[in-house]
């Protein structure tokens, strides 16, 4: 009896999106939920204001047609607005499915026409333009709403409206109905399917992966409990919501926890909104860290004499002692006096210039990134770690604890998780946050499904000494070189790429070798960091391809590949890994040409048939090739670029313990 009644007494704890929302609404109405950046103004959105505007749409949508288990499109950057349409076709038992805003057209036709999608709640002009061509193709779409107007007041197409039209006549509709929301809210189950994201695609059409309230709200609740996440925690939202990332960390972690999630204006305003917000939760891909770091550099290459020389030995001490600071290990009295005025003059002024100053927990994703990027993090006091997740397992399998953050690792399995590790060096992971299913695809969802409930990843790894998860490759993407002196050794083409993109001056790298006697690679440089090498130098160019064929800068790369080299030489198991020969593309590679996803993945099999006079020039013992690329510019038209890639020998080491 007593069990009974303690059980009675416990809070009930809500276990929907919806249920989420409205219980923060009743509880602190008045705190901040969602801020935006309007013409260099930060609005603030509360909680109450956000449950009376997710009302409002939510009975629009029904007016307008929307039933239980619909889909719903949901397209362009992180608005508070668009935020509420998710919300609120949740509350309606309905499925919000965000889409990459910055894809084509022709993008959206294979997962519109999959999910039979026929309501679309789009951000602005853009977006309106790509679902009115979309419409020759998916003529089941018939509403089509948007937030932003501008440029938009002569547009008379059927169905087309702004969003302030759908939410008066919500507003309308709630007046004629008044129980009719909270009656809809209360019919929706935490099994009930909350979100549907489609994967990358890099080997063909992508595939919708469902998501439950349950399997969402449940890895966003480890995650929180994890890094001890609060209601008075700050997060700048500003990567893509199509993206399973983008949209736990802001959206389901933020309904979880009840946090503060920060819009920025533009994309090209995101690094004054994140020094201007002070983030305390800040998540993004290496790259991104990467691009940050590459600025500091550059503009301390611009600095005084002594300003250097003080930073540089402020950096070597950083590097030193700052990791074990970080990881709570002892330092001696000295260094620690000294870190603390490194830390007054240099350190903490950095982080505030960066936007980090108030961060208490940073990940990264995505892509292996690079130790010493990871170390000159952490090194200045910010607590950057990895984790390790998938649209499919709704993101937290894997993450670092605080004082056990390194940078060839992903972390530990967390709460609920479970690790085993196949024969063949796949991963396997079974946790409550798996995905229900791949959308009318019952083949693929056998592939990855067991039936004992384990999830096939994809990833070849291998867990550590510590239990900390190792990832090698994707499991279908490492190969064996064949002939050679290196016969049947490994090949881990994204192990290789991204050691090349450790170095600032890589991008992209493409890895070849797989049933061949050697390793070549193409490489795309950075423009940012090679460009500003290159003035430095007072080497003149006109534009990116200029500057890659630049023999300067074929020098600059070859040291860094030689060093790569170097590095996997010393891993007896991917020694025959090391690059032989490489080229620097003409062009860099681009999501609207076909060869990177959305999220930045190499398409490896799309570039190399793309590029096969390349790759032959390559294994061919060329010193040069002759190669015109069709490329899609920013404004839609089209074009050709042509040049003549010089190809660039490498030297190769001996593995180590292996006989010269």
């Amino acid at each position: 009896m007593g069990a009974c009644l303690r059980l009675f007494r416990k809070p009930i704890v809500p276990s929907t999106f919806p249920g989420l929302l409205l219980d923060h609404a009743a509880r602190r109405p008045s705190a901040p939920a969602l801020r935006e950046k309007e013409f260099g103004i930060w609005q603030t959105l509360t909680w109450g204001e956000l449950a009376v505007l997710v009302r409002a749409i939510a009975c629009g949508l029904v007016e307008a047609g929307l039933a239980r288990g619909q889909h719903l499109v949901v397209i362009g950057e992180n608005r508070p607005r668009l935020y509420a349409s998710m919300l609120a076709a949740q509350a309606l038992g309905a499925i919000p499915v965000p889409l990459y805003q910055d894809a084509a057209a022709a993008e959206f036709v294979f997962p519109m026409g999959n999910a039979e999608v026929g309501f679309a709640i789009v951000e602005d002009q853009e977006q309106v333009d790509k679902m009115l061509e979309v419409r020759a193709s998916c003529p089941q779409l018939a509403r089509i709403w948007f937030d932003d107007p501008r440029g938009l007041r002569h547009y008379g197409e059927t169905g087309l409206a702004p969003l302030d039209a759908l939410i008066a006549a919500g507003r309308a509709y709630d007046a004629q109905h008044p129980g009719f929301f909270a009656a809809e809210v209360a019919k929706t189950r935490p099994a009930d399917v909350a979100a549907m994201f489609y994967t990358s695609g890099t080997t063909g059409h992508p595939k919708g992966v469902v998501h439950t309230h349950e399997t969402l709200i449940d890895r966003a609740a480890a995650g929180a409990r994890f890094d001890k996440l609060t209601a008075d925690d700050e997060v700048l939202a500003y990567l893509p919501p199509a993206w399973i990332g983008q949209n736990i960390f802001s959206y389901a972690q933020w309904l979880v926890c009840g946090y503060v999630v920060n819009c920025p204006e533009s994309a090209s305003t995101v690094t004054i909104d994140l020094k201007e917000i002070g983030p305390t939760y800040y998540f993004a891909p290496p790259r991104v860290f990467e691009g940050l770091l590459t600025s500091v550099m550059i503009r301390m290459e611009d600095a005084g004499r002594i300003k250097r020389w003080l930073f540089d030995r402020a950096m070597a001490l950083a590097r030193r002692i700052g990791p074990a600071r970080m990881d709570g290990r002892p330092v001696g009295a000295i260094d620690g006096l000294r870190y603390a005025l490194g830390n007054l003059l240099i350190y903490a002024p950095l982080r505030n210039t960066l936007g980090f100053s108030r961060v208490r927990v940073a990940y990264t994703a995505g892509e292996a990134i690079g130790p010493d990027l990871f170390t000159f993090y952490r090194s200045i006091g910010i607590n950057l770690k990895q984790l390790y997740g998938s649209t499919e397992t709704a993101v937290f399998v894997c993450l670092q604890p605080d004082h056990e953050a390194r940078s060839d690792t992903v972390g530990v399995p967390i709460e609920g998780v479970e690790i085993k590790i196949e024969a063949s060096g796949e991963i396997l992971v079974r946790s409550p946050g798996l995905l229900k299913e791949y959308f009318k695809n019952p083949e693929a969802t056998a592939e990855v499904l067991t039936g004992d409930g384990w999830y096939r990843t994809g990833d070849a790894g291998f867990v550590d000494a510590a239990g900390h998860v190792k990832i090698i490759d994707r499991a279908k993407d490492v190969g064996r070189i064949f002939g050679g002196a290196n016969d049947g050794a490994l090949f881990a083409p994204k192990y290789v790429e991204n050691k090349l993109k450790f170095f600032p001056y890589i991008k992209e790298a493409v890895a070849f070798g797989d049933r061949r006697e050697k390793v070549c690679a193409f490489i795309n440089i950075d423009m940012e960091a090679v460009g500003n090498w290159a003035e430095k130098r007072n080497l003149p160019y006109g534009g990116y391809a200029e500057l890659s064929q630049k023999a300067q800068v074929g020098e600059l790369i070859r040291d860094c590949v030689q060093k790569v080299n170097a590095d996997l030489a010393a891993d007896d198991k991917l020694a025959g890994s090391q690059i032989s020969r490489f080229l620097i593309l003409h062009k860099e590679l681009d999501a609207d040409d076909g060869e990177l996803t959305r999220t930045r993945k190499v398409r490896r099999g799309a570039i190399a048939e793309r590029y096969q006079v390349l790759v032959d020039a390559l294994y061919d013992g060329r010193s040069e090739q002759y190669v015109e690329t069709a490329v899609k510019f920013e404004d839609g038209r089209t074009g050709k670029v042509a040049a003549t890639l010089k190809i660039i020998d490498v030297p190769t080491f001996a593995a180590v313990g292996r006989a010269a």
